[in-house]
């Protein structure tokens, strides 16, 4: 075989601005001929990068966007790691099940209890997490149906109507019916009650949600699996509980170690979580746990023949960087439950300072008192005299650079506009009284408006007079 020749040729350093790459539009759809020096490669996707948001500023996400200079470093240092080559990386391996175990002894897994290696793995966020629970879930219950005789082709579950969108994928994908159970200004978390009402035979898992996205909300899991005993144990059936606590997951133990929402509960036999959320590690890295081994079935856990060994493997993807496990081993042994416990406190107090502090301004109604997590949710109280609705005051804050985000509330409540704040770590109260100067500046501003709104013209006509209020919610 003949060589074959380089077409390259050598870049010469050249002054970045002064350059020909420079003078000219970054390549969109095609890639040039020749290449480009790395500094002024750099300088290109960098000065790109620069119109995106701030992610400080971003307080509509929940996904870590700070972490210390040592992690920052761990991170890059780590990053070419291969997460499913356990082989050539066993150390991260190692380290990816410490993370297990600590974290299935925080919800008080029986297994680490025993002093056994528990059942978990490391995900692509807790996206993948819930995918690999409810997968589980589904596994068991055509098992035991197939067992029975019984027919396996219309599973379904049942979660609130304030799920995230993972759950209509995982329906979707794996043709799992999906029950909700509305949440209303009546029943503002899942109702165990309506829940085990949507339950039949067919059901393969309930899915409460520790850390509601739309509300902030922890639902009672503990009332919910008392629920499911009693319907249990009249029917035979074994319905279990798939909690998604992806924001609670690493709140409740910290800030309410006494509260039963984990494996000290009877039919919770997984638990899914966020690690770049209030794990505190930069995305995207997620982590499933089953109550015992025994519940991950077989077919779940692959023995791979790569690279020259047998490589087990649960998670749904494959190739990933460890860096992230790594991450957050370095979370977990640098704060300890105390620093947790504090990082998380601290967050808690900016909601209650935020909170506080829009309430005096006499506008805004709450959609609870409790904030069991680092977010809440607020209303404008009606007022026919308004000009503006909660779309304009988001608008208006993203010019000075913040993101909070509006939108409506979901089906049954659909009829009413809601903007969320999150606070992360990164998020102190300095920055959070600068948001609440800019916040009273554009109130101001849209108060004194002579003309509604385009947003708050097309509200009001697909809108009744009055929409619903929060006001009896409590």
């Amino acid at each position: 075989m003949k060589k074959i020749p380089m077409l390259k040729k050598d870049i010469v350093d050249t002054p970045i601005f002064g350059s020909n790459e420079e003078q000219r539009v970054a390549p969109k759809t095609e890639m040039t001929k020749e290449g480009t020096a790395e500094d002024i490669a750099y300088q290109i996707v960098h000065d790109e990068a620069m119109l995106d948001g701030n992610a400080r500023l971003n307080l509509a996400t929940f996904v870590t966007t700070w972490m210390d200079d040592s992690a920052r470093r761990i991170m890059a240092e780590t990053m070419d790691k291969n997460m499913i080559d356990k082989t050539e990386y066993p150390q991260t391996a190692e380290i990816e099940r410490r993370c297990v175990n600590i974290i299935a002894k925080l919800w008080n897994s029986p297994e680490a209890v025993n002093g056994q290696y528990c059942m978990g793995t490391s995900t692509v966020g807790s996206s993948e997490a819930c995918m690999l629970g409810g997968i589980a879930a589904l596994f068991r219950w055509k098992k035991r149906r197939k067992a029975a005789g019984k027919p396996t082709d219309k599973p379904n579950f049942v979660i609130s109507s304030c799920f995230q969108v993972v759950w209509e994928k995982f329906a979707i994908y794996w043709d799992v019916e999906m029950r909700t159970v509305p949440v209303t200004a009546e029943h503002i978390t899942l109702d165990p009650e309506q829940a085990v009402k949507l339950c039949d035979e067919n059901t393969i898992c309930v899915v409460p949600i520790e850390g509601v996205t739309i509300t902030g909300l922890n639902d009672d899991v503990k009332a919910l699996d008392a629920a499911l005993d009693k319907l249990n144990a009249k029917t035979g059936w074994e319905i279990c509980i798939h909690v998604d606590a992806a924001t609670g997951g690493f709140i409740l133990p910290f800030i309410y170690p006494e509260v039963e929402w984990d494996f000290r509960l009877k039919w919770v036999l997984s638990i899914s979580t966020s690690g770049h959320k209030f794990g505190l590690v930069y995305p995207g890295v997620g982590w499933v746990i089953w109550k015992d081994k025994s519940y991950l079935p077989k077919e779940m856990n692959f023995a791979v023949n790569y690279l020259g060994a047998e490589v087990p493997s649960i998670s749904i993807n494959f190739s990933r960087p460890g860096n992230q496990v790594l991450a957050q081993y370095y979370q977990l042994i640098r704060l300890g439950w105390n620093g947790y416990h504090d990082v998380q406190a601290s967050s808690l107090n900016v909601c209650l300072y935020l909170r506080d502090e829009l309430k005096k301004m006499g506008i805004f109604e709450f959609f609870t008192d409790e904030m069991p997590n680092p977010l809440f949710i607020w209303k404008l109280k009606d007022d026919p005299k308004r000009k503006w609705t909660l779309y304009d005051l988001s608008d208006r804050l993203h010019i000075q650079g913040w993101q909070v985000p509006a939108y409506t509330m979901p089906a049954d409540m659909e009829d009413v506009i809601i903007m969320r704040i999150v606070a992360r770590q990164g998020v102190g109260i300095d920055l959070a009284d600068l948001l609440m100067k800019d916040i009273k500046a554009c109130v101001a501003e849209l108060d004194a408006l002579e003309n509604p709104t385009n947003s708050a013209e097309k509200w009001n006509k697909k809108q009744p007079q009055s929409q619903r209020c929060f006001n009896h919610v409590r």
